[in-house]
């Protein structure tokens, strides 16, 4: 586990450290992943199959919707 110490700036910006950018092959453009819990901040590195189940799961959802009998009422309204 590496570990360090940043501040951050008056617009509340901070930097990643060069040796865990080099490390995680972060680059300019690339997103990252920001969650809090309580006092804790995670940042994680997007990966695009991370969040391929959840695209896979929103699409059977959406047709799901899309296909209800009960929605098509509102197609006269």
């Amino acid at each position: 586990m590496e570990t360090k110490i940043i501040k951050v700036t008056d617009k509340g910006q901070i930097s990643l450290p060069v040796g865990m950018r080099d490390s995680l092959k972060i680059k300019q453009g690339d997103e990252l992943f920001v969650t809090k819990n309580e006092d804790t901040i995670i940042i994680k590195k997007i990966k695009k199959e991370d969040f391929s189940y959840l695209l896979k799961h929103s699409e059977k959802v959406a047709k799901k919707l899309w296909d209800n009998k009960e929605d098509e009422n509102w197609d006269n309204v």
